[in-house]
């Protein structure tokens, strides 16, 4: 009978909650809120090309971007690079902690701390690589910019070289918050 009632209160979200581990550092808070912002530039840039302005791109130079396919393409980028970078606020808001109870069928059950730290770690690294050479801009001859637009695309695609290190150093500091507030999933009592 105890059994059932557990069940019960399973399907009706009164799932026992952990204690909530020690607030994230400032730092931390901060870094997640940049890496946010990062990510915002490149975006509306993108978007600006996907409503038909050339965005220092020559004449000639902007028409493989001017097609139905390359602008699915780029506002896809945009807005899936700014969703990425907004999942960085789950590392230092509850919802990284606790699945918010909206969200159908495990709403309001605790977040396994490496279920949030694996793939915040490989994205991390996997932005730290993508992104390594971009100080190299500049080096390299882009026949199809205006030298406006060279110099207004390095400048923006810049800052996404600290994406994948701050996600790095959240990473590391969720970690070290909730490691010891790992959860068994069960229905027993």
């Amino acid at each position: 009978m105890e059994r059932m009632r557990t069940r019960k209160e399973h399907r009706t979200g009164s799932t026992p909650v952990p204690a909530p581990s020690s607030p994230p550092p400032r730092w931390a808070v901060r870094a997640a809120h940049l890496i946010t912002l990062l990510a915002l530039p490149t975006g509306l840039w993108r978007l600006a090309m996907v409503c038909g302005f050339p965005s220092g791109y020559t004449e000639a130079g902007f028409v493989p971007f001017d097609t139905p396919g390359s602008k699915l393409w780029m506002l896809t980028l945009s807005v899936a690079c700014e969703l990425l970078a907004l999942l960085s606020l789950g590392l230092v808001r509850p919802w990284g902690e606790t699945v918010p109870r909206w969200i159908p069928v495990i709403g309001g059950r605790p977040v396994r701390p490496l279920a949030a730290v694996v793939p915040a770690a490989a994205g991390a690294l996997a932005l730290t690589a993508i992104w390594a050479a971009m100080p190299l801009w500049w080096m390299y001859p882009h026949a199809d910019m205006t030298p406006t637009g060279r110099l207004l695309v390095g400048v923006i695609y810049q800052p996404l070289v600290f994406w994948g290190p701050l996600l790095g150093a959240v990473t590391v500091s969720y970690y070290r918050r909730t490691k010891g507030s790992r959860t068994a999933h069960t229905n027993t009592p």
